[in-house]
């Protein structure tokens, strides 16, 4: 079998910027019912995390609480996300990645039955910290089991698969949720996971493969969790309370900024320390550090443009909200409309061009329904609202498989962890984002006594121009990133 060589470096290229891992074994032949696996359990963990949110009035009425009240059960599933997934990457070098995962998906399952029987709301919100934690672990373990098993010109296939239901159960986790709570009630949203998590326990014990090293000996880094899970809490709830005014903006403001600057604290303390919780050396990679930086910026503007068009056509158009569901699935619709080609796209294009031309493009597209009022046709926004889809699916998709193009086989749990919390941050200060936005819009057009309709349209702006960091990033990527993963498949 030829090896591609980069001329700069005498190692192969897939591990030019890690070059101890050119001698690493290439991995076991890729298994796609490992990979149908992991996607089923992500698009499981993803759906819970979104679903309550149409489904609190409901169960606010049940147990006798406000509505506000009820929404304590989802920031306490987003908090222990947040601080359980920097220890993912450990606990599966220490226990075995099968093991990992199979008693991940049985404590996201038993929480889940815990959530379904529960009779007040402190029951509910225990068990919802019992079902997040089996989530954090789910994710990230099971993304790092597909990925051992995929050689690098076979990770486009492999991502494929993980990447849809980060695309998709953002979308569709509000819809499910109002459908399920009108007819069969709240319930079952949750008890509708167990007959999932025993199948995915069932088929785990077929195909998750047992893991061939020594378990690691390295000790816990407590320090490092301890800072690192202090900044995720503080984050996620400076960035909850700012999209939800649960708590004074100045207040919601200042635990995001100490969350930030606890997180640099915590970066810089720990990323020279040998056995640290994330391995900050993989940022030596091009390819992992666009994904991770630049693609974070990417993923909160993914995250706040269904957020800011749905609130646009409900409250400054006048729209039902069935309506305004059924247009923001339009973004859906062009998810699914090009994840089939998008594998051919980056064969063809490479990933340097396709993320450059899917972060601009879906720039132009935001910025057309920055441009939209409520005598807009409707057949106009669906074809914005779809063509940001398109684009929102090709640049997540390039982002997700880029990222590991360089990673050595030894080296996939770290970089998974690492990916894996810095797209949580990601993803909570894109909510974050949306609500600040959309606040200080408002505030903008009553000072100026103009319409409504403005305080989104500077939204959907401001996060077009948000875009340019990650345009740059793109940009800037070596001509051939990537090769490994798009070169014809050899021997």
């Amino acid at each position: 079998m030829s090896v591609h060589t980069d001329n700069r470096l005498s190692v192969p290229l897939p591990y030019r910027y890690f070059p101890e891992g050119a001698s690493v074994i290439p991995p076991t032949r890729f298994s796609r019912g490992l990979a149908l696996l992991a996607a089923g359990a992500f698009f499981m963990e993803s759906i819970d995390a979104t679903i309550l949110q149409t489904a609190l009035p409901a169960i606010a009425s049940e147990l006798g609480v406000t509505a506000v009240g009820a929404s304590v059960t989802i920031v306490a599933y987003l908090l222990v996300v947040a601080i359980a997934l920097p220890a993912t990457g450990w606990l599966g070098d220490r226990l075995g990645v099968r093991v990992v995962f199979l008693l991940a998906v049985a404590i996201f399952t038993i929480g889940s039955l815990g959530c379904a029987l529960s009779g007040d709301l402190i029951a509910l919100t225990t068990w919802r910290i019992v079902q997040g934690f089996g989530g954090a672990l789910m994710i990230p373990v099971g993304r790092t089991a597909v990925l051992r098993t995929a050689r690098p010109a076979e990770l486009l296939e492999a991502v494929a698969y993980l990447t849809w239901p980060g695309l998709i159960a953002p979308v569709i986790a509000p819809a499910i949720g109002g459908v399920l709570t009108d007819t069969v009630g709240w319930r079952w949203i949750f008890l509708l996971n167990i007959p999932l998590g025993v199948a995915a326990i069932l088929i785990g014990l077929k195909v998750v493969p047992r893991s061939a090293d020594d378990a690691s000996r390295t000790r816990f880094d407590w320090w490092g969790f301890a800072w690192i899970g202090a900044a995720l809490v503080l984050i996620t709830l400076g960035a909850e309370g700012i999209a939800t005014r649960a708590a004074p903006l100045g207040v919601a403001l200042a635990a995001l900024a100490i969350g930030i600057t606890a997180g640099a604290y915590a970066v810089r303390s720990t990323a020279a320390r040998a056995g640290a919780l994330l391995d900050w050396t993989l940022m030596r990679s091009a390819t992992f550090r666009v994904a991770n930086l630049s693609g974070a910026v990417y993923r909160m503007t993914i995250t706040a443009v269904p957020l800011i068009v749905t609130l646009q056509y409900q409250l400054a158009f006048g729209w039902e909200a069935w309506a305004a569901g059924l247009a923001v699935a339009a973004i859906f619709a062009g998810n699914v409309g090009i994840k089939p080609f998008t594998t051919r796209l980056i064969r063809r294009w490479g990933f340097r061009r396709l993320l450059t031309w899917s972060v601009a493009l879906g720039a132009l597209a935001l910025i057309g329904l920055a441009g939209v009022d409520a005598g807009t046709s409707i057949v106009v926004i669906v074809i914005l609202l779809t063509m940001s889809g398109v684009f929102r699916s090709s640049g997540f998709t390039a982002y997700a498989t880029i990222q590991f193009t360089d990673v050595p086989p030894e080296r996939l749990a770290a970089a998974n962890t690492l990916s894996s919390t810095l797209q949580q941050v990601a993803t909570v200060l894109g909510v974050a984002w949306a609500a600040l936005l959309v606040h200080g819009g408002a505030v903008a057009s009553a000072a100026l006594g103009v319409d409504d309709v403005w305080a989104y349209r500077f939204a959907l702006a401001a996060t077009a121009a948000l875009l340019l960091v990650p345009l740059w990033g793109a940009w800037r990527l070596p001509r051939d990133a990537g090769h490994a993963a798009i070169a014809p498949r050899q021997g």
